[in-house]
């Protein structure tokens, strides 16, 4: 059935009116700013809304692409989202850099207690030598009575 003249008019103006309510941000509750929510606002179809009034369709596109580049967000959800979305991308960055310094902390720790357990196994095997020494000096010292025993110095035991 055709729309009389006055119909189109109404229906045109409808339409304009909501892509003006949802553009200044009058979201209504479950909707979006999108064409769905554009065609329900309007009391037309969706169907309708595309085959008849696309031009209209498309000019509440061009106008939301418009507000959005300009950096305004009518839909507070819309802006939500681009906020967490965001906030997720920096705090992933944070977690990769992060985890990228644990494994280098992770890589140096290994690092050091290979180098700990080398100092470690040098003072045992230093400590085994003194002890060989201390043994020797104790054995000259006992062998030898004569006056030279006099003037060695015998190391302290540990």
């Amino acid at each position: 059935m055709a729309l009389s003249h006055q119909q189109r008019d109404q229906t045109e103006r409808r339409i304009r009116a909501a892509i003006d309510r949802l553009l200044a941000g009058q979201i209504p509750p479950g909707g979006a700013c999108d064409v769905k929510t554009l065609a329900r606002e309007a009391g037309i179809s969706r169907a309708s809304l595309y085959r008849t009034w696309g031009h209209l369709k498309d000019e509440f596109e061009k106008r939301r692409a418009a507000v959005w580049a300009a950096g305004q967000q009518p839909d507070p959800r819309e802006a939500r989202i681009a906020r967490l979305r965001d906030l997720n991308q920096r705090l992933t960055g944070k977690l990769a850099r992060t985890h990228t310094a644990l494994t280098e902390l992770k890589e140096r720790h290994r690092l050091l207690l290979s180098v700990l357990a080398a100092k470690d196994d040098e003072l045992q095997r230093l400590r085994r030598e003194l002890s060989t020494f201390d043994n020797t000096l104790v054995s000259v010292s006992e062998v030898d009575q004569g006056d030279d025993a006099a003037g060695v110095v015998t190391l302290p035991r540990r």
